[in-house]
């Protein structure tokens, strides 16, 4: 075998190889300790839109001044959310003080998730029939 073929075949593999690798991307929302409820649940639905696309999410609380003293308003809120997004969800690293943030990772759950998803499309089909 000759030097060039021997070349393109190993680029071959490796462009699939690329195409198979999946891309894990964490996307990741900031609340603050004193967030109303509105905001709280455009974020929240945020939250889910990711989840459900297959992404995982980082929870960050940032904690300003005086407010790093009571970490259990943060800890209320990532549980909170944790608490709403428990149906396609996992808890992938729990509620952790880092300096003057508090931090949460959720990973989507597989099942979970293509179980939405066959019902979305369950449901388009039976719209347009």
């Amino acid at each position: 075998m000759d030097y060039g073929k021997y070349k393109y075949e190993a680029a071959q593999r490796a462009k699939d190889s690329r195409k198979k690798s999946t891309n894990i991307v964490v996307k990741e929302l900031k609340y603050r300790p004193k967030i109303a409820k509105g905001d709280f649940d455009t974020k929240t639905n945020k939250v889910r839109k990711f989840l459900e696309e297959g992404h995982k999410v980082k929870l960050t609380i940032m904690f300003r001044g005086r407010e790093v003293q009571h970490p259990e308003l943060g800890r209320k809120i990532l549980d909170e959310v944790s608490e709403r997004m428990e149906d396609i969800a996992i808890q992938e690293a729990y509620p952790q003080l880092d300096g003057r943030n508090m931090t949460m990772i959720l990973s989507p759950d597989k099942k979970a998730i293509e179980n939405i998803r066959k019902a979305k499309a369950s449901e388009q089909d039976s719209e347009s029939a």
